[in-house]
Protein backbone atom coordinates (compact mmCIF):
# COMPACT_ATOMS: atom_id res chain seq x y z
CA UNK A 1 0.00 0.00 0.00
CA UNK A 2 1.39 3.67 -1.00
CA UNK A 3 2.23 5.49 1.50
CA UNK A 4 -0.34 8.87 1.71
CA UNK A 5 0.67 12.04 0.21
CA UNK A 6 0.43 14.23 3.33
CA UNK A 7 3.09 12.32 4.68
CA UNK A 8 5.75 12.00 1.90
CA UNK A 9 9.10 13.40 2.22
CA UNK A 10 9.18 16.77 1.03
CA UNK A 11 5.29 17.78 1.06
CA UNK A 12 3.80 19.27 3.98
CA UNK A 13 0.21 20.69 1.82
CA UNK A 14 -1.90 18.96 -0.55
CA UNK A 15 -0.53 20.16 -3.73
CA UNK A 16 -3.63 21.54 -5.19
CA UNK A 17 -4.87 23.65 -2.28
CA UNK A 18 -1.27 25.31 -2.15
CA UNK A 19 -2.27 26.30 -5.94
CA UNK A 20 -5.30 27.25 -5.06
CA UNK A 21 -4.01 29.28 -1.80
CA UNK A 22 -1.68 31.74 -4.40
CA UNK A 23 -4.47 32.14 -6.81
CA UNK A 24 -6.05 33.83 -4.05
CA UNK A 25 -3.50 35.67 -2.46
CA UNK A 26 -2.88 36.86 -5.79
CA UNK A 27 -6.17 38.04 -7.10
CA UNK A 28 -7.49 39.11 -3.70
CA UNK A 29 -5.38 42.73 -3.18
CA UNK A 30 -5.85 43.43 -6.95
CA UNK A 31 -9.57 43.27 -6.59
CA UNK A 32 -9.69 45.08 -3.17
CA UNK A 33 -7.44 48.07 -4.27
CA UNK A 34 -9.18 48.14 -7.72
CA UNK A 35 -12.56 48.74 -5.59
CA UNK A 36 -10.93 50.61 -3.00
CA UNK A 37 -8.94 53.45 -4.91
CA UNK A 38 -11.92 55.35 -6.19
CA UNK A 39 -13.48 55.52 -2.44
CA UNK A 40 -10.22 57.04 -1.43
CA UNK A 41 -10.15 59.52 -4.16
CA UNK A 42 -13.67 60.70 -3.47
CA UNK A 43 -13.09 60.86 0.43
CA UNK A 44 -10.34 63.22 -0.30
CA UNK A 45 -11.57 65.10 -3.20
CA UNK A 46 -13.73 67.96 -1.51
CA UNK A 47 -10.47 68.24 0.88
CA UNK A 48 -8.50 69.04 -2.50
CA UNK A 49 -11.34 71.23 -3.65
CA UNK A 50 -11.48 73.17 -0.56
CA UNK A 51 -7.81 73.51 0.15
CA UNK A 52 -7.84 75.11 -3.85
CA UNK A 53 -10.11 77.33 -3.63
CA UNK A 54 -8.98 78.67 -0.21
CA UNK A 55 -5.58 79.25 -0.66
CA UNK A 56 -6.12 79.77 -4.61
CA UNK A 57 -4.17 83.19 -4.25
CA UNK A 58 -0.75 81.30 -2.90
CA UNK A 59 -0.75 78.99 -6.16
CA UNK A 60 -1.49 81.62 -8.43
CA UNK A 61 1.54 83.45 -6.74
CA UNK A 62 3.56 80.04 -6.62
CA UNK A 63 2.86 79.53 -10.67
CA UNK A 64 3.70 83.49 -11.66
CA UNK A 65 7.10 83.73 -9.45
CA UNK A 66 8.11 80.15 -10.04
CA UNK A 67 7.08 78.18 -12.97
CA UNK A 68 6.68 80.85 -15.32
CA UNK A 69 9.43 83.18 -14.24
CA UNK A 70 11.73 80.19 -14.53
CA UNK A 71 10.11 79.59 -18.18
CA UNK A 72 10.29 83.14 -19.07
CA UNK A 73 13.97 83.40 -17.83
CA UNK A 74 14.87 80.47 -19.97
CA UNK A 75 13.61 81.31 -22.98
CA UNK A 76 14.57 84.99 -23.03
CA UNK A 77 18.07 84.44 -21.61
CA UNK A 78 17.14 87.37 -19.23
CA UNK A 79 15.96 87.77 -15.66
CA UNK A 80 13.13 89.17 -14.85
CA UNK A 81 14.53 92.86 -13.56
CA UNK A 82 16.20 92.82 -16.50
CA UNK A 83 13.33 92.19 -19.05
CA UNK A 84 11.49 95.18 -16.68
CA UNK A 85 14.03 97.19 -17.12
CA UNK A 86 13.70 97.06 -20.66
CA UNK A 87 10.12 97.41 -20.26
CA UNK A 88 10.97 100.48 -18.35
CA UNK A 89 13.72 102.18 -21.38
CA UNK A 90 10.84 102.39 -23.54
CA UNK A 91 7.83 103.42 -21.82
CA UNK A 92 9.45 105.49 -19.12
CA UNK A 93 10.04 109.24 -18.84
CA UNK A 94 14.17 109.32 -18.15
CA UNK A 95 14.78 111.96 -15.34
CA UNK A 96 10.88 111.39 -13.53
CA UNK A 97 11.57 108.59 -10.61
CA UNK A 98 7.83 109.16 -10.15
CA UNK A 99 7.23 108.10 -14.05
CA UNK A 100 9.49 105.50 -13.95
CA UNK A 101 8.08 103.60 -10.76
CA UNK A 102 4.45 104.02 -12.04
CA UNK A 103 5.74 102.25 -15.44
CA UNK A 104 7.39 99.42 -12.94
CA UNK A 105 3.82 98.56 -11.22
CA UNK A 106 2.02 98.22 -14.65
CA UNK A 107 4.75 95.69 -15.88
CA UNK A 108 4.57 93.80 -12.74
CA UNK A 109 0.15 93.90 -12.79
CA UNK A 110 -0.27 93.25 -16.60
CA UNK A 111 2.84 91.86 -17.94
CA UNK A 112 5.42 90.04 -15.06
CA UNK A 113 4.77 89.92 -11.22
CA UNK A 114 7.76 92.06 -9.86
CA UNK A 115 7.70 90.72 -6.63
CA UNK A 116 8.27 94.65 -5.50
CA UNK A 117 7.33 97.02 -2.69
CA UNK A 118 4.59 97.99 -4.81
CA UNK A 119 2.44 101.49 -4.40
CA UNK A 120 0.75 101.15 -0.81
CA UNK A 121 4.07 99.99 0.75
CA UNK A 122 5.59 102.63 -1.17
CA UNK A 123 3.43 105.18 0.54
CA UNK A 124 4.57 104.26 3.87
CA UNK A 125 8.06 104.17 2.97
CA UNK A 126 7.69 108.21 1.34
CA UNK A 127 5.45 109.38 4.72
CA UNK A 128 7.91 107.74 6.81
CA UNK A 129 11.00 109.28 5.25
CA UNK A 130 9.44 112.56 4.06
CA UNK A 131 8.56 112.60 8.14
CA UNK A 132 11.89 112.02 9.85
CA UNK A 133 13.71 113.63 7.18
CA UNK A 134 16.90 111.61 7.36
CA UNK A 135 20.12 112.69 6.55
CA UNK A 136 21.43 109.07 5.61
CA UNK A 137 19.45 106.16 4.77
CA UNK A 138 21.32 102.28 4.41
CA UNK A 139 18.74 100.22 2.20
CA UNK A 140 19.44 96.43 2.25
CA UNK A 141 18.57 94.67 -1.09
CA UNK A 142 18.19 96.97 -3.79
CA UNK A 143 16.52 94.62 -6.10
CA UNK A 144 15.59 96.43 -8.92
CA UNK A 145 15.39 99.58 -7.83
CA UNK A 146 11.97 100.49 -6.67
CA UNK A 147 12.06 101.25 -2.99
CA UNK A 148 15.55 103.07 -3.56
CA UNK A 149 13.69 105.52 -6.00
CA UNK A 150 11.05 105.93 -3.30
CA UNK A 151 13.52 106.80 -0.62
CA UNK A 152 15.64 108.85 -2.99
CA UNK A 153 12.88 111.03 -4.27
CA UNK A 154 11.70 111.87 -0.63
CA UNK A 155 15.28 112.84 0.97
CA UNK A 156 15.53 116.16 2.11
CA UNK A 157 17.93 118.39 0.05
CA UNK A 158 21.67 116.93 0.99
CA UNK A 159 19.99 113.54 1.98
CA UNK A 160 22.16 111.04 0.97
CA UNK A 161 21.07 106.63 0.34
CA UNK A 162 23.41 103.94 0.54
CA UNK A 163 21.87 100.71 -1.12
CA UNK A 164 23.03 97.08 -0.73
CA UNK A 165 22.58 94.51 -3.04
CA UNK A 166 24.24 91.48 -2.84
CA UNK A 167 24.06 90.07 -6.66
CA UNK A 168 26.10 91.57 -9.09
CA UNK A 169 23.66 91.41 -12.11
CA UNK A 170 20.82 92.59 -10.04
CA UNK A 171 22.59 95.00 -8.83
CA UNK A 172 24.00 96.44 -12.86
CA UNK A 173 20.33 96.75 -13.49
CA UNK A 174 19.56 99.08 -10.25
CA UNK A 175 22.20 100.98 -10.81
CA UNK A 176 20.98 101.88 -14.45
CA UNK A 177 17.40 102.65 -13.27
CA UNK A 178 18.33 104.70 -10.45
CA UNK A 179 20.81 106.93 -12.84
CA UNK A 180 17.88 106.70 -15.30
CA UNK A 181 16.00 108.29 -12.86
CA UNK A 182 18.29 111.23 -12.91
CA UNK A 183 19.89 110.43 -8.75
CA UNK A 184 24.04 110.69 -9.20
CA UNK A 185 26.61 109.12 -7.05
CA UNK A 186 26.52 111.44 -4.80
CA UNK A 187 23.13 111.58 -3.51
CA UNK A 188 22.78 107.47 -4.26
CA UNK A 189 25.49 105.21 -3.96
CA UNK A 190 25.18 101.51 -4.52
CA UNK A 191 27.41 99.04 -3.18
CA UNK A 192 27.69 95.10 -4.47
CA UNK A 193 28.22 92.90 -1.67
CA UNK A 194 26.41 90.67 0.94
CA UNK A 195 25.06 92.75 4.04
CA UNK A 196 26.80 90.71 6.56
CA UNK A 197 30.55 91.73 4.84
CA UNK A 198 29.13 95.50 4.30
CA UNK A 199 28.12 96.63 7.60
CA UNK A 200 31.04 96.41 9.64
CA UNK A 201 32.84 98.37 6.85
CA UNK A 202 30.22 100.94 6.59
CA UNK A 203 32.54 103.05 8.99
CA UNK A 204 35.97 103.11 7.62
CA UNK A 205 34.83 102.49 3.52
CA UNK A 206 32.15 104.43 3.07
CA UNK A 207 32.05 107.26 5.74
CA UNK A 208 29.06 106.39 7.28
CA UNK A 209 29.25 106.61 11.26
CA UNK A 210 25.34 106.75 11.68
CA UNK A 211 22.13 105.45 10.11
CA UNK A 212 18.99 107.50 10.79
CA UNK A 213 16.86 105.51 8.70
CA UNK A 214 17.56 101.71 7.55
CA UNK A 215 15.43 99.86 5.48
CA UNK A 216 15.71 95.89 5.63
CA UNK A 217 14.32 94.24 2.31
CA UNK A 218 16.55 91.73 1.34
CA UNK A 219 15.05 88.43 3.15
CA UNK A 220 13.54 88.21 6.27
CA UNK A 221 15.80 85.53 7.41
CA UNK A 222 18.84 87.83 7.82
CA UNK A 223 17.16 90.74 9.41
CA UNK A 224 18.08 89.82 12.74
CA UNK A 225 21.30 88.93 12.37
CA UNK A 226 21.90 92.16 10.33
CA UNK A 227 19.80 94.20 12.75
CA UNK A 228 22.52 92.88 15.63
CA UNK A 229 25.11 94.02 13.28
CA UNK A 230 24.11 97.44 13.19
CA UNK A 231 23.83 97.41 16.98
CA UNK A 232 27.14 95.69 17.14
CA UNK A 233 28.64 98.50 15.25
CA UNK A 234 26.59 101.73 16.68
CA UNK A 235 25.27 102.59 13.59
CA UNK A 236 22.42 103.17 14.97
CA UNK A 237 21.64 106.34 16.87
CA UNK A 238 19.31 106.60 19.53
CA UNK A 239 15.66 107.75 17.71
CA UNK A 240 17.04 105.98 14.68
CA UNK A 241 14.26 103.84 12.82
CA UNK A 242 14.19 100.50 10.90
CA UNK A 243 11.93 99.23 8.67
CA UNK A 244 11.20 95.72 8.07
CA UNK A 245 9.52 94.56 4.77
CA UNK A 246 7.85 90.87 4.53
CA UNK A 247 7.77 90.33 8.19
CA UNK A 248 4.22 88.64 7.97
CA UNK A 249 4.63 86.97 4.47
CA UNK A 250 6.88 85.33 4.29
CA UNK A 251 7.79 86.26 7.54
CA UNK A 252 10.02 87.02 10.07
CA UNK A 253 9.43 85.79 13.80
CA UNK A 254 12.56 85.77 14.80
CA UNK A 255 13.58 89.31 14.51
CA UNK A 256 9.81 90.36 15.58
CA UNK A 257 10.49 88.54 18.66
CA UNK A 258 14.00 89.90 19.09
CA UNK A 259 12.25 93.42 18.78
CA UNK A 260 9.81 93.69 20.99
CA UNK A 261 11.30 91.53 23.58
CA UNK A 262 15.01 92.66 23.92
CA UNK A 263 13.58 96.42 25.48
CA UNK A 264 15.56 98.68 22.96
CA UNK A 265 12.81 98.98 20.80
CA UNK A 266 9.35 100.37 20.38
CA UNK A 267 7.65 98.54 17.95
CA UNK A 268 4.39 99.60 15.36
CA UNK A 269 3.14 97.18 12.47
CA UNK A 270 1.11 98.15 9.56
CA UNK A 271 -0.93 95.22 7.52
CA UNK A 272 -0.64 95.32 4.11
CA UNK A 273 -1.06 92.51 1.02
CA UNK A 274 1.27 91.89 -1.80
CA UNK A 275 0.86 93.89 -4.49
CA UNK A 276 -1.36 92.68 -7.03
CA UNK A 277 -2.37 89.75 -4.69
CA UNK A 278 -4.09 92.21 -1.76
CA UNK A 279 -5.71 88.38 -0.64
CA UNK A 280 -2.34 87.59 0.51
CA UNK A 281 -1.54 89.29 3.94
CA UNK A 282 2.12 90.77 4.97
CA UNK A 283 3.28 93.73 6.72
CA UNK A 284 5.90 96.57 7.42
CA UNK A 285 7.43 96.68 10.79
CA UNK A 286 8.66 99.82 12.19
CA UNK A 287 11.00 99.80 14.60
CA UNK A 288 12.27 102.65 17.01
CA UNK A 289 15.44 102.38 18.37
CA UNK A 290 16.06 103.58 22.08
CA UNK A 291 19.72 103.03 22.44
CA UNK A 292 21.46 100.85 24.09
CA UNK A 293 20.15 100.21 27.10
Amino acid sequence: MGTPWRKRKGIGKCPALDSLNLSCALVLPKTQVGTMSPAIALAFLPLVVTLLVRYRHYFRLLVGTVLLRSLRDCLSGLRIEERAFSYVLTHALPGDPGHILTTLDHWSSHCEYLSHMGPVKGQILMRLVEEKAPACVLELGTYCGYSTLLIAQALPPGGRLLTVERDPRTAAVAEKLIRLAGFDEHMVELIVGSSEEVIPCLRTQYQLSRTDLVLLIHGPRCYLRDLQLLEAHALLPAGGTVLADHVLFPGAPRFLQYAKSCGRYRCRLYHTGLPDFPAIKDGIAQLTYAGPG
